[in-house]
């Protein structure tokens, strides 16, 4: 903001809606820096955290190949090794295709977006276009 404003009282409205888009600008472009800078800060954090979310993930998943070998030699105590092997990857693509399904009817689930909402964001589209005197007839 410049020291050599027009004080309000003297201001024609041309000077003061230049003044008023001038402060607005100025407050976005604030507000951007800051919004900019805060997301950096937090990104580093979560970037971190994702990482180690992965390596959590990729050593469950060799726990969990462990853990189906461990089946599969502990079942191959009673029978031979190969239908002890067939036994556990029949059980893995039944346990694959219920997570598939369940999944499938969450989905299907979700359905449309509530009325109101996408009302009120079509009103809101319409108050910006139109200014506040359309807002009101509502």
């Amino acid at each position: 903001m410049s020291d050599d404003r027009t004080p309000v009282g003297e201001a024609s409205t041309g000077q003061l809606m230049t003044q008023a888009m001038e402060d607005i600008s100025t407050l976005i472009r604030d507000e951007l820096a800051m919004a900019k800078q805060d997301l950096a800060t937090t990104g580093k954090k979560v970037g971190v955290g994702a990482g180690l979310f992965g390596l959590a993930g990729t050593l469950a998943l060799y726990g969990l190949g462990a853990l189906i070998a461990t089946i599969i030699l502990a079942i191959a105590e009673g029978l031979e090794p190969w239908i002890a092997a067939g036994i556990v990857t029949l059980a893995l693509f039944v346990a694959a295709g219920v997570a598939a399904l369940v999944g499938k009817g969450s989905i299907s689930g979700a359905g449309d977006p509530p009325a109101a909402r996408v009302e009120s964001v079509k009103a809101d589209i319409d108050t910006a276009k139109h200014g506040t005197d359309q807002g009101e007839s509502r």
